[in-house]
């Protein structure tokens, strides 16, 4: 089972409809103590799928407390501006 990613404030992601992710899934990445959604992409371009809501397909950032074996446990995302471009909202630190 995969955490949806409940919407999305980055409107300069190629992959942002009207606030909802249009990927087929997300990879969170970034740094300790930070999380950032590594999918984003700033190209003026929009793609992705048209029906599909993305979910979070892998999470890179072990030590947040929703991390489970790189997957993700949180019962949703939220994916916004932060530290970068586009930051997972959600991440927690244990």
């Amino acid at each position: 089972m995969t955490t949806h990613v409940a919407d999305c404030s980055v409107t300069n992601c190629s992959f942002n409809d009207h606030s909802n992710c249009n990927a087929a899934a997300i990879t969170v990445g970034g740094a300790e103590d930070h999380a950032s959604c590594a999918t984003f992409i700033d190209i003026g371009v929009h793609g992705g799928l048209p029906k599909v809501l993305a979910d979070v397909g892998a999470c890179q950032r072990t030590e947040c407390a929703h991390n489970d074996h790189l997957m993700c446990k949180a019962a949703e995302v939220h994916v916004g501006p932060g530290v970068d471009n586009a930051d997972c909202l959600t991440y927690a630190h244990r």
